[in-house]
């Protein structure tokens, strides 16, 4: 099969095409031709040296998928050759076939085609299981999602508006802060114009949970804008990680300040939070309240060219790459 290999840490250019055995699945896994994949921050990461693959993951990057079962590992119960699902994976998702449990599939939701199935599993599993098990958001609490326009971003404001929450996001440009209002979002705040600590206070939003990728010094600013009892929660730092702040806000407020990540937990956690997706959040897309935004794809041997734009910040939405 046709994979995308990481040649050395670098720029997009190390993501070259090569030739590998198809993987064989394992008890309770399903064998699964890939039709899409979606591309995420955390891929660039690991291109760049920085994110390695959990212990053992496939090598290859791509973190989820949509496509055909073309296979079953021994014990499989839910699933049979021919079914539609995309799927979270530890890695490998960059490939034309790709293994996964059988817990951590999905059923492509009715009317969703495979690209669109494929920009699902990692940013819909990472914004349920930040903003609505550790973030506890709650109908008619404010939720504020900084990197309104990504992939993270258009989901947690679809979500967030799907279970009743007024939503705020900062973008970095009018067309993107245009693009989140008609998508859903109630408020834009354009970052590159204004802080959006004073605007938030302008508006008199006080937001009860704060979804933070971007780290650095929106730390502190998280912690001054959040309302009582917020809580922030944190899933990357693209502004850095170690950062000086005044912490007294988490005691005066009684803020909960946490984060986690997705692609190291065990298969039985992500089988949790992929069961809480199917009951809450699927029949959703059966009812057409959700789409997934794709912003671009790309042919699976360019995968180069997808992570150039991603690391570009110019798209709105979701990268996928299409076999």
């Amino acid at each position: 099969m046709t994979a995308i290999a990481i040649s050395q840490p670098g720029g997009p250019e190390v993501l070259t095409p090569v030739k590998l055995p198809v993987p064989v699945p394992k008890p309770g896994e399903i064998l699964v031709r890939v039709k899409a994949a979606g591309v995420n921050r955390p891929d660039v990461l690991q291109r760049q040296g920085g994110y390695p693959p959990p212990p053992g993951a496939p090598l290859t990057p791509g973190l989820e998928i949509a496509g055909e079962v073309v296979g079953l590992g021994e014990g499989v119960k839910r699933y049979e050759a021919g079914d539609r699902v995309c799927a979270l994976v530890p890695g490998g998702g960059y490939a034309e076939y790709a293994v996964v449990h059988e817990s951590n599939a999905l059923p492509v939701p009715p009317g969703l085609s495979f690209t669109e199935s494929a920009a699902i599993p990692e940013t819909f599993f990472t914004v349920w299981t930040n903003v609505f098990d550790r973030g506890r958001l709650r109908e008619g609490e404010t939720l504020l999602v900084h990197g309104g326009s990504s992939g993270i971003g258009t989901t947690a404001i679809m979500l967030g508006k799907a279970m009743g929450a007024i939503v705020v996001v900062t973008a970095g440009s009018d067309e993107k802060c245009q693009a989140c209002l008609e998508l859903g979002a109630d408020h834009a705040i354009n970052y590159r114009n204004e802080d959006f600590v004073a605007a938030l206070a302008a508006k008199g939003l006080k937001p009860d949970v704060i979804l933070d990728m971007v780290g650095g010094d929106y730390v502190a600013k998280n912690l001054k804008a959040a309302n009582m009892h917020g809580r922030i929660v944190m899933i990357a730092f693209q502004k850095g990680s170690k950062v000086e702040a005044d912490w007294m806000p988490i005691m005066l407020k009684r803020l909960t300040f946490t984060g986690s990540t997705l692609r190291p937990r065990s298969v039985a956690e992500k089988a949790e939070i992929a069961r809480a997706l199917e009951k809450t959040v699927w029949p959703l897309f059966g009812a057409e309240q959700l789409k997934p935004i794709i912003y671009r794809t790309f042919p699976l041997a360019q995968a180069a060219e997808a992570h150039a734009l991603m690391e570009s910040s110019e798209h709105i939405g979701k990268i996928v790459l299409v076999t």
